[in-house]
């Protein structure tokens, strides 16, 4: 093995970072059951969803669905997740969403908004955004 200038210095070699890329889930409109109020508890609401994953790569250079995450899978989820009960809190349901996007491993970061569409007639949506990030992993050894 070769000795490089860090090893001479005794500094630590970082790994090389890692493959990422992105995952775009945008304006997924679902209905949804959510609100405190009565009025929101008589029936379901539209709720718009978009998800960006940043996502660490598998194997590279190949074309199989095993080295990627699927974001069938992220839609999927998100999906069940909207045919579930009641949800009290916009937040609530950010939250959720969010535990969908980062349960795979792959998934580095994430930043999720959720809006209600038809809750005032003068605004677009009204909604919240969340952003995480995994913690730095340490090298083994």
């Amino acid at each position: 093995m070769a000795w490089t200038l860090a090893d001479a210095l005794g500094i630590e070699r970082r790994p090389a970072p890692p493959q990422v890329y992105r995952i775009l889930v945008r304006d997924l409109v679902l209905p949804c059951r959510i609100g405190v109020y009565d009025h929101e508890r008589q029936a379901p609401q539209r709720v718009r969803i978009n998800a960006q994953l940043l996502v660490e790569r598998g194997a590279t250079e190949s074309d199989e669905l095993r080295h990627v995450l699927n974001y069938e899978t992220i839609v999927e989820g998100i999906r069940a997740l909207a045919r579930g009960g009641h949800i009290e809190l916009i937040e609530n349901l950010a939250e959720q969403v969010m535990a969908v996007c980062l349960a795979s491993p792959r998934a580095l970061a994430a930043r999720i908004s959720v809006e209600k569409l038809d809750v005032f007639a003068d605004a677009e949506s009204v909604g919240v955004v969340l952003r995480r990030r995994r913690p730095t992993r340490l090298p083994a050894g």
